[in-house]
C-alpha cells in the first residue's frame, strides 16, 4: 500500500506541474516530492526485507541506493531551481516534472526484486532522462538527446536477451513473474552455457546504464549538454541503478559454477573502462566530459572490486555510495562554474580561484575527495579493493589499476590545478549573465563532502550491517 502510495503522488506531482504552469507551484511540489522520497526511504529501514505487491522488497541493497537518492534529493532539485531560473514557464516546468519521474522510476529500481520489474523501470529512466538532456533545446543537446535514447534502447534490448534467457531457464511462460528469491532456487540445476551467456547479455545491456565499457560513451555525450543538476544524477543515482541490476545477477548466479567466469568479466570489463577514462582524461578540453570519465573510471573500479571477491564486495557498494556523494557535489557546482567562466572549455578557463573563491575552493576539495585522499572515505574503499586483489593474488591487475589510477590522478590535478591558478589559454569575452552567484550555493555539497569525510573514519553500524547483508548471500 505504501508503494502504491508513492507512485501515486508522485504521478500526480508531475501531472500537476505540467497542468498549472506556475513556477511558485512548481517549486513547492518539488519539494515536497523531496520529502516524500525521503519519507519512502525511512520506512523502508523500518521494514527491511518485506516484499509489497509481489514485485518490491526493501532490501539491504535497495535501501542503501534509495538513501543515497533521498539524500540526493534536495540539493538536485535545488539546484535545479538555480539552473532554470531564467527558463520559460513551460520549460521550467518540464524540468521538474521529469526529474520527478526520473526518481520515482529510479525508486522503484532499487526496490524491485524480480528481473523483469527492474528492466521496465530501467527503461522507463530512459525517456525521463531524455527530456531532462533536452532541456536547452538546442542542437548539441537535440544530438545527444537521440544518442541516449538510440544507444541506451539497444542496450536494454541486449539485457532483455539476457532476461529471456533466465526465462529458458526456468522453461516455463509464467518466468517473467518470478522474483530474484525464487529463481535462486532454480540456478543450481541450469545449464553453465545459459548462465554464462545470459551474465554477458545483461552485463554488456546494463553497463548503458552504469556507464561501464563497452557501452559508456552515451552518458559521456550526455554530459557534456546535460544541465549540471541532470548530469549528477546521471554520474551517480542513476549509474547505480545499472549496477544493481548486475549485482543482483552476479549474485544469483554466484553459487554455480561460471562465478570465476563472471568474476573474470567483471575484472576485464572494469580495467577496460579504467584504461579508457585514463587515455581520455590525459587529452581532455572540456571539464564536464573530463568529469564523465572520471565517472567511468569509478564504475570500473567498481566492476574490479566486485570480480576479486572478499573484501573487494564490501568495497564496491562501498565505493558506489561514496561515488555517488561526492561526483553529485561536483556535477552541481558545475553550474556555478558556468555562470564564472562562461565555458566548460579548458582552453577558455583561468584563475577561477581569484574568480569566485567559494566555488574554486569547493572544486579543490572535491577533487581530492574524488582521487580518494583522505580524509576521502573513497580511500578506504581502494585500499579495500587492492587489499582483495592481493588476496585473491591477482597481481597483473593489480598493477595495472594502480598504474591507470596513478594516470587519472595526475590528468584531474593538472587540469584542475590550471583551472584554479592559471591564465586562460585561450579567453574568451564574458558578458553579464544578470544573475549574482550566492555564496551559499556551495553550502549543499560541503555538506555531502562532509559525509564522505566521516564515513573514512567512521562507519556507523547500521551501514556496516546493511552492506553485509546485501553481500551475505555471496561466496568468501
Amino acid at each position: 500500500m505504501e508503494l502504491i502510495l508513492f507512485f501515486s503522488t508522485a504521478l500526480l506531482f508531475a501531472s500537476a506541474i505540467l497542468l498549472m504552469r506556475n513556477k511558485i507551484f512548481t517549486r513547492l511540489v518539488s519539494v515536497l516530492y523531496a520529502i516524500l522520497l525521503i519519507g519512502l526511504s525511512v520506512h523502508g529501514w523500518f521494514n527491511l526485507n518485506k516484499t509489497f505487491i509481489h514485485y518490491f522488497t526493501f532490501s539491504h541493497e535497495g535501501m542503501l541506493l534509495l538513501s543515497t537518492l533521498a539524500i540526493i534529493s534536495l540539493p538536485t532539485f535545488y539546484h535545479g531551481f538555480r539552473y532554470t531560473y531564467n527558463s520559460t514557464t513551460r520549460h521550467f516546468n518540464i524540468y521538474h516534472a521529469s526529474m520527478i519521474a526520473l526518481m520515482t522510476f529510479m525508486a522503484g529500481a532499487y526496490l524491485s526484486n524480480s528481473m523483469t520489474m527492474l528492466w521496465v523501470f530501467v527503461e522507463a529512466t530512459t525517456l525521463s532522462v531524455a527530456a531532462l538532456i533536452y532541456h536547452d533545446r538546442n542542437k548539441q543537446a537535440l544530438e545527444a538527446t537521440w544518442k541516449y535514447v538510440f544507444i541506451c534502447s539497444v542496450g536494454i534490448s541486449i539485457a532483455y536477451v539476457g532476461i529471456l534467457l533466465l526465462g529458458f531457464i526456468y522453461g516455463r511462460y509464467d518466468a517473467a513473474s518470478l522474483t530474484f528469491n525464487e529463481f535462486s532456487l532454480l540456478i543450481s540445476t541450469a545449464n553453465p552455457i545459459y548462465l554464462k551467456v545470459a551474465f554477458v547479455f545483461v552485463l554488456v545491456g546494463f553497463s548503458t546504464k552504469m556507464g561501464l565499457f563497452p557501452m559508456h560513451s552515451v552518458t559521456i555525450d550526455a554530459h557534456s549538454v546535460a544541465p549540471a543538476p541532470v548530469s549528477a544524477l546521471i554520474s551517480t543515482t542513476l549509474m547505480n541503478v545499472g549496477f544493481l541490476a548486475i549485482f543482483r545477477v552476479f549474485s544469483l548466479f554466484s553459487s554455480t559454477e561460471i562465478l570465476s567466469f563472471m568474476q573474470n568479466s567483471l575484472m576485464l570489463t572494469g580495467v577496460l573502462s579504467l584504461l579508457i577514462a585514463a587515455g581520455y582524461m590525459l587529452k581532455a578540453y572540456h571539464i564536464k566530459r573530463m568529469f564523465a570519465y572520471s565517472s567511468l573510471e569509478m564504475m570500473g573500479l567498481v566492476a574490479i572490486a566486485l570480480g576479486s571477491g572478499k573484501s573487494g564486495y564490501y568495497a564496491a557498494i562501498l565505493l558506489v555510495i561514496l561515488h555517488s556523494l561526492v561526483k553529485s557535489s561536483i556535477f552541481f557546482s558545475m553550474g556555478q562554474f558556468k555562470q564564472v567562466n562562461q565555458s566548460y572549455e579548458l582552453k577558455q578557463v583561468g584563475n577561477y580561484m581569484k574568480n569566485y573563491s567559494a566555488g574554486a575552493l569547493l572544486l579543490l576539495c572535491s577533487v581530492i575527495f574524488i582521487i580518494a585522499i583522505p580524509p576521502s572515505g573513497i580511500f578506504i574503499s581502494e585500499i579495500l579493493i587492492f587489499k582483495s586483489l592481493i588476496e585473491q593474488q591477482q597481481w597483473l591487475t593489480f598493477i595495472i589499476t594502480a598504474l591507470l589510477l596513478t594516470a587519472v590522478i595526475y590528468a584531474l590535478l593538472t587540469r584542475v590545478l590550471h583551472i584554479l591558478f592559471s591564465d586562460a589559454s585561450e579567453p574568451i569575452e564574458k558578458t553579464n549573465t544578470g544573475e549574482k552567484i550566492n555564496v551559499i550555493e556551495t553550502v549543499p555539497q560541503y555538506v555531502l563532502l562532509l559525509i564522505v569525510a566521516v564515513l573514512c573514519f567512521y562507519q556507523p553500524p547500521f551501514l556496516v550491517d546493511a552492506i553485509n547483508a546485501s553481500i551475505e548471500s555471496l561466496p568468501k
